[in-house]
Protein backbone atom coordinates (compact mmCIF):
# COMPACT_ATOMS: atom_id res chain seq x y z
CA UNK A 1 0.00 0.00 0.00
CA UNK A 2 1.56 3.39 -0.90
CA UNK A 3 1.36 6.57 0.76
CA UNK A 4 -1.20 8.90 1.07
CA UNK A 5 -0.48 12.88 0.51
CA UNK A 6 -2.54 15.09 2.58
CA UNK A 7 -3.26 18.91 2.07
CA UNK A 8 -4.23 21.60 4.33
CA UNK A 9 -4.18 24.85 5.72
CA UNK A 10 -1.68 25.64 8.62
CA UNK A 11 -2.49 27.64 11.47
CA UNK A 12 -0.93 30.64 9.81
CA UNK A 13 -3.30 30.25 6.79
CA UNK A 14 -1.16 29.01 4.24
CA UNK A 15 -1.43 25.90 2.55
CA UNK A 16 1.03 22.81 3.14
CA UNK A 17 1.15 18.53 2.41
CA UNK A 18 2.45 16.02 4.13
CA UNK A 19 3.31 12.21 3.59
CA UNK A 20 1.52 10.33 5.62
CA UNK A 21 2.73 6.32 5.63
CA UNK A 22 0.45 3.44 5.33
CA UNK A 23 0.03 3.32 9.55
CA UNK A 24 -0.35 6.81 9.53
CA UNK A 25 3.01 7.96 10.18
CA UNK A 26 4.00 11.20 9.55
CA UNK A 27 6.83 11.20 6.58
CA UNK A 28 7.14 14.61 5.61
CA UNK A 29 5.75 18.25 5.70
CA UNK A 30 6.11 20.51 2.77
CA UNK A 31 6.63 24.34 3.16
CA UNK A 32 3.98 26.29 3.17
CA UNK A 33 2.48 27.59 -0.12
CA UNK A 34 0.68 30.26 -0.98
CA UNK A 35 -2.15 28.90 -3.19
CA UNK A 36 -4.02 25.39 -3.27
CA UNK A 37 -2.29 25.41 -6.87
CA UNK A 38 1.13 25.62 -5.09
CA UNK A 39 0.66 23.31 -3.36
CA UNK A 40 -0.56 20.96 -5.27
CA UNK A 41 2.45 21.25 -8.07
CA UNK A 42 5.00 20.74 -4.78
CA UNK A 43 2.90 17.34 -4.96
CA UNK A 44 3.34 16.96 -7.86
CA UNK A 45 7.03 17.75 -7.88
CA UNK A 46 7.74 15.76 -4.93
CA UNK A 47 6.23 12.25 -6.82
CA UNK A 48 8.24 12.78 -10.08
CA UNK A 49 11.32 13.37 -8.21
CA UNK A 50 11.69 11.73 -4.81
CA UNK A 51 11.27 8.36 -6.99
CA UNK A 52 14.24 8.58 -9.16
CA UNK A 53 16.44 10.65 -6.43
CA UNK A 54 20.07 9.93 -5.83
CA UNK A 55 20.67 9.77 -2.26
CA UNK A 56 23.51 11.69 -0.76
CA UNK A 57 25.03 10.04 2.08
CA UNK A 58 26.31 13.05 4.34
CA UNK A 59 27.36 10.86 7.38
CA UNK A 60 30.64 10.41 8.80
CA UNK A 61 32.33 7.18 7.91
CA UNK A 62 32.94 5.42 11.15
CA UNK A 63 30.04 4.00 13.17
CA UNK A 64 27.90 6.05 15.80
CA UNK A 65 29.38 7.51 18.71
CA UNK A 66 28.03 5.90 21.76
CA UNK A 67 25.99 8.29 24.18
CA UNK A 68 29.02 8.34 26.67
CA UNK A 69 31.07 9.69 24.60
CA UNK A 70 32.35 13.03 24.03
CA UNK A 71 31.15 14.32 20.37
CA UNK A 72 33.19 16.00 17.96
CA UNK A 73 32.98 19.65 17.16
CA UNK A 74 32.73 19.42 13.31
CA UNK A 75 31.48 16.35 10.74
CA UNK A 76 34.50 15.27 8.97
CA UNK A 77 35.55 16.51 5.83
CA UNK A 78 34.46 14.85 2.52
CA UNK A 79 37.16 12.66 1.06
CA UNK A 80 38.07 14.43 -2.18
CA UNK A 81 37.12 12.45 -5.81
CA UNK A 82 34.98 10.09 -3.72
CA UNK A 83 31.27 10.49 -4.57
CA UNK A 84 28.81 8.96 -1.82
CA UNK A 85 25.54 9.34 -3.49
CA UNK A 86 23.76 5.87 -4.53
CA UNK A 87 21.06 6.16 -6.90
CA UNK A 88 17.84 4.73 -6.28
CA UNK A 89 17.98 1.71 -8.45
CA UNK A 90 21.07 0.40 -7.21
CA UNK A 91 19.66 0.23 -3.89
CA UNK A 92 16.34 -1.56 -5.08
CA UNK A 93 18.28 -3.93 -6.93
CA UNK A 94 20.00 -4.64 -3.77
CA UNK A 95 16.90 -5.21 -1.85
CA UNK A 96 15.49 -7.15 -4.12
CA UNK A 97 18.67 -9.75 -4.26
CA UNK A 98 18.17 -9.92 -0.57
CA UNK A 99 14.76 -10.75 -0.66
CA UNK A 100 14.48 -13.35 -3.23
CA UNK A 101 15.72 -16.16 -0.44
CA UNK A 102 13.23 -15.02 2.03
CA UNK A 103 10.01 -15.60 -0.65
CA UNK A 104 10.22 -19.68 -1.07
CA UNK A 105 8.37 -21.79 -3.04
CA UNK A 106 4.55 -21.25 -1.53
CA UNK A 107 2.45 -22.78 -3.76
CA UNK A 108 4.12 -25.18 -5.27
CA UNK A 109 3.40 -29.03 -5.58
Amino acid sequence: MAGTFELFVDADACFRFRLRAPDGAILAVSKAFADKPSAVAGITAVREYAGMGLISDLCPAGPPASQDAPRPRAAAAPVPGVDRRVHDNDLRIRARALRRPAHGTIGVA
